[in-house]
């Protein structure tokens, strides 16, 4: 499955994890700003924000798993089987594919207020991009350098709620997921104190006592909790590496591992990539399953007002520097 976060230091920082038994050949892909959005329902949109995120190129079209576009607005799509309900179209909406839902909102939107507003008028519609790619079900984590909203459309409408955690998984619901960690208010970086009973002497025997009942599988709700409490716990220097770095190491934590979720015959999930979006200088990072080394790419280093994506292959093989 999936895990998306943001953090915050002297910038502001967004990415994921992409869980899945398998790839598309995903490239990190810069949309520049006078690239043709040909869109099914709502025509064509010619002119817009610059857009760097990962995707799946299909017929020269970014199908964006994630992304921020150049002021500084973040937005990832995560797995939401059996939740997630498209609708038919609708005269009175702008009526917009899941697959269209990423680059129609950053190529317009700089912040979340903005993205309210345009959220107003929008449908998800129920429209494949081809026989062979049909519509995947998702729900959606979208934040600028202030807050996150989570979006999803389901049997009752479009639901946007607040996300003052900036954390986002699978299913169930967010207004679930937000609810269960009421169970997890116990939780503390401190040591424990007894509150069991006084007639009894406890001894304190490891560090780290003070998170016991912190989730440690990999279902998408323990994910949520566990993700939630590293991040909102997580400390770090201001400067970018000690950023990026700490960010890794918060996604890290609801890392998957190979072996560890069968898929059934000889699949499994795994944590594919990894990435980490600096809002503020528009720089990509990430990390993938073979190579841990952080690779980063610019979108300021590119010509922004060219028509042509940009596409850079992920480097997969592990980097292994040898000191002797």
């Amino acid at each position: 499955m999936c895990t998306a976060i943001t953090y915050n230091t002297k910038n502001h920082y967004f990415g994921r994890n992409l869980d899945l038994e398998y790839s598309y050949k995903e490239t990190v892909t810069i949309t520049p700003r006078n690239y043709n959005f040909k869109f099914r329902k709502v025509g064509e949109v010619t002119s817009h924000y610059a857009i760097i995120g990962m995707a799946y190129v299909a017929d020269n079209y970014p199908l964006y798993y994630d992304a921020i576009n150049e002021k500084g607005l973040g937005m990832a799509g995560l797995n939401f089987p059996n939740n997630a309900v498209y609708k038919e179209e609708c005269m009175e909406k702008d009526n917009i594919a899941p697959f269209e839902f990423i680059p129609w909102v950053l190529s317009k939107c700089a912040n979340i207020q903005e993205v309210k507003n345009l959220l107003a008028k929008i449908n998800i519609a129920k429209i494949n991009f081809s026989e062979q790619l049909p519509a995947s079900p998702l729900h959606w984590i979208i934040s600028d350098k202030e807050s996150s909203i989570t979006v999803e459309s389901v049997e009752d409408g479009l639901k946007i709620y607040d996300n003052a955690v900036g954390v986002l998984t699978n299913n169930p619901t967010f207004d679930i997921h937000m609810f269960n960690l009421n169970n997890y208010m116990n939780l503390s970086i401190e040591q424990p104190v007894n509150n069991f009973s006084k007639k009894l002497n406890f001894d304190i025997y490891s560090r780290g006592m003070g998170a016991l009942g912190l989730p440690g599988d990999l279902s998408s709700a323990s994910r949520f909790v566990k993700a939630t409490f590293t991040k909102m716990n997580s400390l770090s220097g201001d400067s970018e590496s000690e950023s990026i770095s700490q960010f890794f190491h918060i996604l890290a934590s609801v890392y998957q591992q190979r072996g560890c979720v069968h898929m059934g015959e000889d699949k499994y999930e795994i944590t594919i990539y990894s990435s980490c979006c600096n809002l503020d200088k528009g720089i990509y990072y990430y990390t993938t399953y073979e190579n841990s080394q952080i690779t980063g790419i610019d979108m300021h280093k590119e010509n922004l007002d060219d028509t042509d994506l940009i596409n850079y292959d992920l480097i997969k093989g592990q980097q292994v520097f040898m000191q002797n």
